[in-house]
């Protein structure tokens, strides 16, 4: 009984802390729905419907990173809350934390779950990578990204310091011996489950098939928030845009996407879109995508942590 509170907050927590985060930005969330009130309704629907695919395609990853096979419909569920969480902790911290938990649960092993997690954040980042060197090569609007790269000046210090953590994690690793072996022995797992993965066709499918789709799934939202708006780039430019403005910043530790969507909008605009028209389509991606499935997204979450599948 005295258990009971504890679970009855935890259960709280998630919907408590997205009418907080929607009190916070309440500017944001007004100058959004003001401008999708006069936006073209069919193509926000299919918007909506490029953004529920995304999560299956985050589903279709996580199954192909893992050997063990989980329910789907559960997992499924677990992204769809992943989402919620992941505006608390940067970096998409949250939706691995919420994933982690949720393979515990169905019990796969600690560290069989956590190279899970390591070959998921390898695979999206590589294939949203390939993606955009295939765009790149395929649009001649890249000549337009050559504004936005940053000076020489501001990349020496931020190879250095990139540099530098590799050279302290390094030595970390080579002196500490008990964070040594934990290391070693997480490695060693990840290498034989990325092994085995890779010996099953449907695993490779899912794993690779899904990482590709994902970011165009999400660049299709954005083309079809922009149609709704007027935005006034072809559908490759915009996809283009996302991919490239995701890929230069996407390590930047900000929750819910900040430093994407400033560098989305100058993106757009260096494309030729209008500064208004490329901030209102933004905010309505991250409207979309992000503040509408918050709230059922923490109340999936809450019923996971009642159900105790997390």
């Amino acid at each position: 009984m005295s258990a009971r509170p504890v679970r009855l907050a935890l259960c709280l927590a998630p919907v408590l802390l997205a009418g907080g985060l929607a009190v916070a930005n309440r500017p944001v969330v007004y100058e959004g729905v003001r401008r999708l009130v006069a936006a073209d309704v069919r193509w926000l629907l299919a918007g909506a419907g490029f953004t529920c695919l995304g999560w299956v395609a985050a589903s279709c990853v996580r199954q192909g990173a893992l050997p063990d096979r989980v329910p789907p419909g559960l997992l499924l569920a677990s992204q769809f809350a992943a989402g919620a969480a992941n505006h608390v902790l940067p970096g998409g911290l949250g939706a691995h934390a919420v994933t982690l938990r949720f393979l515990r649960g169905q019990g796969v092993p600690l560290d069989r779950a956590t190279a899970s997690i390591g070959l998921y954040s390898l695979a999206k980042s590589s294939a949203k990578t390939a993606v955009l060197l295939v765009f790149l090569a395929a649009s001649p609007a890249w000549r337009r990204l050559g504004d936005l790269i940053p000076d020489g000046r501001l990349l020496v210090p931020l190879a250095a310091v990139g540099g530098g953590a590799l050279a302290v994690a390094g030595v970390l690793l080579t002196v500490v011996r008990p964070l040594r072996r934990p290391v070693t022995g997480l490695l060693r797992s990840a290498l034989a489950d990325a092994r085995t993965v890779h010996t099953r066709p449907c695993r490779v499918l899912a794993l690779w098939g899904g990482a590709v789709a994902m970011p165009l799934l999400q660049a299709a939202t954005l083309a079809c928030v922009g149609a709704s708006l007027g935005l006034g780039l072809p559908w490759e430019q915009v996809v283009l845009a996302y991919l490239a403005a995701g890929t230069a910043v996407g390590a930047v530790p900000a929750p819910g996407g900040v430093a994407v969507d400033a560098a989305l909008v100058w993106t757009l605009v260096a494309f030729g879109s209008t500064p208004a028209v490329a901030t209102a389509a933004v905010i309505g991606y991250r409207v979309l995508t992000d503040w509408v499935p918050l709230l059922p997204g923490a109340l999936v979450l809450s019923a996971l942590i009642r159900a105790k599948v997390l």
